[in-house]
């Protein structure tokens, strides 16, 4: 039995997915005088092909893609970029605004989630 609705449980796997931006984004702000330190970000993309496991499709032509995960990690380093002679790729700026812009991803997520908590609470209640 689901307990909760679908929208929940994407609220959380959004949430889970910020969290882990979070992490990333304060790990290259700590680590922006560092030599030699790639900075990190979290791809949706291997996000998602390692969620894909669970996605149920059926192909009627064999011409569709499949659903299948090759993936292992969220977390990868950029190493292709230096910024600075030391090594270090990391662009304060850039991890400043991707900071920025993570708050308010997670900060509408958390009062969505807030959100269909009060109706539910709401409900039992009985409306009043």
């Amino acid at each position: 039995m689901n307990l909760f609705s679908n929208s929940i449980t994407s609220l959380e796997h959004g949430l889970n997915y910020a969290s882990l931006q979070q992490k990333a984004i304060a790990n290259n702000i700590a680590n922006v005088d560092t030599p030699n330190y790639k900075s990190q970000e979290v791809s949706f993309k291997q996000i998602l092909e390692k969620k894909s496991d669970s996605l149920q499709a059926n192909r009627t032509n064999e011409r569709h893609f499949t659903f299948s995960s090759t993936s292992d990690g969220t977390i990868i380093a950029k190493r292709n970029l230096s910024y600075n002679e030391s090594g270090n790729n990391v662009d304060i700026d850039q991890e400043m605004s991707d900071l920025a812009t993570n708050q308010i991803y997670y900060n509408a997520l958390t009062d969505r989630l807030s959100s269909k908590f009060s109706s539910l609470s709401n409900v039992i209640r009985g409306g009043r």
